[in-house]
């Protein structure tokens, strides 16, 4: 093991990670729902329509889902283009995207804070966070996840540091300040975050060697700023604040069971499944090294906070693929010691490596499935596979990477290994390139219709309001429209009507496919 800190070699996978993550950024159109309600509240806030300065508004009405530290940053990002019209869909997306590559170089440094020394685990957590899907394009969306996601890690790094330090000063500020980060991201989530690193702390008794006399006065400054947010808002809004702790926050997602939640604790379980890969063939020795290793601190806080991290999401009645973002960092923790050990063959700090003989077969598996990739990519230049030509620049990368890696990472020679490790995660990392730059990487655009030919008939006129017929209000058509198009509710008695479907008796003023935007007189309304 090398003890020398690698921070030029975390550098370059950060700014692979920040170019993979602007790659096709601008070239589709944002989602509902979140990015397109992120959007929208930075908008307004970049047009100064809040009741008061930093608090958010949606539509000019109090904005009470999520604290505004995010969209705060895009507001600014907003005012600095100086764009006419609304902004592109780059301008929105940069800063999320950037911010969210910084778990990339910040998971090697906790995983260093945990293995003191070990340069090659401390590579491959930050590799294997570079190469995971969900890592990769939750990260780029115009969403709060992959942003939290960061300040998390900071937060963990903070506690870890306050361990025997000798700037305990420093140390506990930027603890606190990375508490304040998470109060104005997802606020709740600080309490399983924070509750996931303080187990972690106190398994391994690590208080007792914190110097808590240095360090409070300056945590509490840290916390400061996402305190006082929430005391400004609570000030202004009143009780109505208390809707993003509990009704819109932590209460709605524990207890409503919300659109596509109706697998339940099943949907982190099938994230993991689907995203995981190539690393999820690690994971179950991962869990069982670290069991053994439970005394050593890595052991105990991989532990510790993948089963916090995890008791707090599984029960959630509201499930969402975005959801499980977290236990990504705890996966990455587990996984990286076994890769690292496949590469350099170093003794396991702990005794005998875990599950030796299946970790041996691994590599096979690897390259296997590689194979089986490549021919599904070769299959698909035939008529009769022409259903995978989407995928077959994707499959032949993955396929190329896991099949090269494998078959090296069985070799017998260091150097071997260790560009087979380095094919695997070329391999993922070149397929997530190919795929951001194509319409699939933002799968859910195609569950519902396209917004934006529809928006642009809707500049048709300048009569308001409009209605939508026959769907619910989607927050993208109305960032695209420029307005807020409500759904049309049976008795409202409004004449101007967006619908997919023939209207009687309405004087059509603009069409898009099968779309139409309809002026149709009151009594016209009431007949039907």
């Amino acid at each position: 093991m090398a003890h020398t800190f690698p921070w030029r070699l975390l550098l370059i996978l950060w700014v692979t990670a920040a170019l993979l993550s602007c790659i096709g950024l601008g070239n589709l159109p944002l989602k509902d729902f979140d990015e397109a309600t992120v959007a929208r509240v930075a908008l307004e806030f970049h047009q100064g329509t809040g009741e008061a300065p930093l608090l958010p508004v949606l539509w000019n009405e109090p904005y009470l889902n999520k604290a505004p530290g995010l969209h705060l940053i895009i507001a600014t990002l907003i005012g600095m283009t100086n764009s006419q019209g609304l902004p592109s869909e780059w301008v929105i997306r940069i800063a999320p995207a950037l911010l969210s590559s910084l778990i990339v170089p910040l998971g090697g440094l906790l995983q260093w804070q945990l293995r003191p020394g070990d340069r090659d685990s401390c590579l491959g957590t930050s590799a294997i966070l570079l190469s995971l899907l969900p890592i990769a394009r939750h990260g780029r969306l115009a969403m709060l996840d992959g942003t939290q996601l960061t300040v998390m890690a900071v937060l963990w790094i903070g506690l870890l540091r306050l361990h025997r330090t000798r700037h305990p000063a420093g140390i506990s500020l930027l603890t606190g300040l990375a508490a304040s980060g998470m109060l104005l991201l997802k606020a709740p989530l600080l309490l399983p975050a924070a509750a996931a690193g303080l187990a972690a702390v106190g398994l391994g008794q690590e208080w007792r060697h914190w110097r808590l006399t240095t360090a409070a006065p300056t945590l509490l400054i840290g916390v400061l700023p996402g305190i006082a947010w929430h005391l400004w808002h609570a000030w202004h809004r009143g009780a109505s604040a208390l809707w993003l702790w509990g009704g819109d926050g932590a209460g709605r997602v524990l207890l409503e069971a919300g659109e596509g939640s109706d697998l339940g604790w099943r949907v982190p379980l099938i994230e993991l499944l689907e995203g995981g890969w190539p690393w999820l063939l690690l994971f179950p020795i991962a869990l069982f090294g670290a069991w053994h290793a439970r005394q050593s601190r890595w052991g105990y806080w991989s532990l510790s906070t993948l089963a916090v991290l995890a008791a707090a999401i599984l029960p959630l009645r509201t499930q969402l693929p975005w959801y499980s973002h977290p236990l990504w960092l705890p996966f990455a923790l587990l996984c990286a010691p076994l890769l690292a050990w496949m590469v350099n063959r170093m003794p396991w700090p702990s005794g005998a490596v875990p599950m030796r003989r299946i970790l041996a077969v691994i590599p096979a598996l690897w390259a296997g499935l590689g194979g089986l990739l490549l021919i599904a990519g070769v299959a698909s230049l035939t008529p009769a596979a022409q259903a995978l030509i989407d995928y077959r620049s994707p499959a032949l990368a993955i396929g190329a990477g896991w099949c090269t890696g494998g078959i090296l990472l069985m070799q017998n020679t260091q150097n071997r290994r260790q560009l087979g490790a380095l094919s695997l995660v070329i391999g993922n990392v070149t397929a997530l390139a190919i795929v951001f730059n194509s319409p699939l990487w933002l799968w859910e655009l195609n569950e519902s219709w396209p917004v934006r030919p529809v928006a642009g008939i809707t500049a048709s006129t300048s009569l308001s309001p409009i209605r939508l017929k026959g769907f619910d209000e989607r927050p993208s058509l109305n960032w695209y429209a420029e307005q807020r198009i409500r759904r049309e509710q049976s008795n409202d008695g409004k004449n101007l009507r967006l619908s997919d479907q023939p209207q009687p008796n309405c004087k059509i003023l603009a069409n898009t496919g099968d779309w139409t935007l309809s002026d149709c007189d009151n009594m016209s309304m009431k007949n039907e």
